[in-house]
C-alpha cells in the first residue's frame, strides 16, 4: 500500500505527531509512505530527517500578530492562487490512501481526485460532537474547509466520542527527574521580550524558554533555545513544569509524563481556548489568558501536577493503515481507549 502522509506546518504539535507516526512507519513494509509538508517557510523546518525526500507547499496558515490570530492578516496574506494550483497540479493517481494532519493541500488534492482521505489529529475531534468541548457551528463549518477528509480520526484527552483516539505522542526516551525548580516555557506565538521580562519576577526557578525567535545564550534566571527535536524533549524530561500555549500536543506530552502544566490559549484560536477551558475543566492544568506573573505565581506555588497513562497509538495506527483502514474508527477508537488504565495526581 502507497500512502501519502500531508503533514501541517504551521505548529512544532503537527511535526511532532507526524515525526512519531513515521517512526513507526518505518516499520512496517506493508506501508510505503511519502509526506508532503505545507504551511511553513522550508527555511524555517528543521530536523525533518524523518521524512526523506518529502514534498514542499506553500500551503495555508493562520497568521498570528501580538499573541492573537488575525483574521485580516490571515484573509490578505494567505496565498490562495498558489494554493488552488497546488492543490490542481499535485497528482495522486499513485496512492491508494491519503492521510492529512489538518493539511490542506494534500486533503483538497484527494478530494478532487476521488482519492479516500483520512483526516487524523486534534482539529479532526471537532468534526463532530465531542462530550464536554463545544465549538460553534461556523467554527466547525471552517475547520470541515479548511482540511476536508472521507474517515476522521480525531484526537482527544479522553474517550468523549466514537470518532476519537488518544494522543500520538512520541515514546520518551530520555530519564525522567521532573525537577520542581526548572519550567520549560515554549510559547512560540508571544514576544520573546514580553516572555523575558515575565520570567525575570521569579529568580528562584530556572526556565528553559523555546522561542522560533531565540539565541542560544543565558540570561539570569533563563537559558534560551531555538527550537529543536533533540534539546527539546531533553529538557522536557528533567522539567518539573511546563507552560505553554494551549496546543493540543504539548499539553498531551506533558500529561502524559507528570508535568504541571500552565497554558496560555492563543487569543482568535478557537481550538486554543477550546482546549483550554476542557483542561480547566477536568483539573487536569491551569490557564492564564494574558501573560501575566500573579497567575505563574500561583501556578508555581499552587498548581498539580497530572498524569494520564495513553497507550503507543503510532503503532496501532500503521498497522490499521497496512490493513487498509478496513477497521471501522469507532472500533479502533474503542480498543485505544481499553488500554487507558487510569489519571492520578503525581506526588
Amino acid at each position: 500500500m502507497r500512502v501519502l502522509i500531508g503533514v501541517q506546518g504551521t505548529g512544532n504539535g503537527h511535526l511532532s505527531r507526524c515525526h512519531a507516526l513515521a517512526h513507526a512507519l518505518s516499520k512496517q513494509t506493508q506501508v510505503q509512505a511519502d509526506y508532503l509538508v505545507s504551511g511553513r517557510s522550508q527555511e524555517k523546518l528543521f530536523d525533518m530527517e524523518s521524512f526523506g525526500d518529502y514534498q514542499w507547499r506553500k500551503g495555508l496558515s493562520f497568521q498570528v500578530r501580538e499573541g492573537r490570530v488575525s483574521i485580516l492578516d490571515t484573509i490578505s496574506q494567505n496565498p490562495w492562487l498558489q494554493f488552488w494550483e497546488d492543490v490542481r497540479a499535485l497528482d495522486l493517481s499513485d496512492y491508494d490512501l491519503v492521510v492529512t494532519d489538518f493539511e490542506p493541500v494534500t486533503a483538497w488534492a484527494a478530494r478532487r481526485q476521488g482519492v479516500r482521505c483520512i483526516g487524523m489529529g486534534r482539529q479532526y475531534a471537532f468534526f463532530k460532537d465531542l462530550q464536554g468541548v463545544s465549538i460553534n457551528p461556523l467554527q466547525r463549518a471552517m475547520l470541515k474547509q479548511f482540511a476536508p477528509c472521507d474517515t476522521v480520526l480525531g484526537m482527544h484527552w479522553e474517550a468523549s466520542g466514537t470518532h476519537v483516539i488518544p494522543p500520538l505522542i512520541h515514546q520518551n526516551t530520555h530519564t525522567e527527574w521532573n525537577d520542581a525548580g526548572t519550567i520549560l516555557v515554549y510559547l512560540p506565538f508571544e514576544e520573546l521580550a514580553n516572555i523575558e521580562a515575565l520570567l525575570a519576577h521569579f529568580p528562584e526557578y530556572h526556565f528553559h524558554v523555546f522561542h522560533p525567535d531565540a539565541q542560544p545564550h543565558e540570561r539570569g534566571n533563563m537559558s534560551f533555545h531555538a527550537p529543536s527535536r533533540t534539546e527539546f524533549p531533553r529538557i522536557f524530561a528533567q522539567a518539573g513544569g511546563v507552560i505553554t500555549n494551549a496546543g493540543f500536543e504539548t499539553s498531551s506530552e506533558a500529561l502524559s509524563r507528570g508535568k504541571r502544566l500552565l497554558v496560555k490559549p492563543l487569543h482568535g484560536q478557537f481550538e486554543q481556548l477550546a482546549n483550554a477551558k476542557c483542561l480547566l475543566d477536568r483539573q487536569l492544568a491551569s490557564a492564564m489568558f494574558e501573560l501575566s506573573p500573579a497567575a505563574i505565581e500561583d501556578w508555581l506555588e499552587e498548581g498539580q501536577p497530572m498524569r494520564i497513562d495513553w497507550p503507543d497509538v503510532a503503532p496501532v495506527i500503521v498497522d490499521w493503515l497496512a490493513q487498509g483502514a478496513q477497521l471501522p474508527t469507532q472500533e479502533l477508537s474503542r480498543q485505544l481507549w481499553q488500554q487507558v488504565e487510569f489519571v492520578r495526581a503525581v506526588a
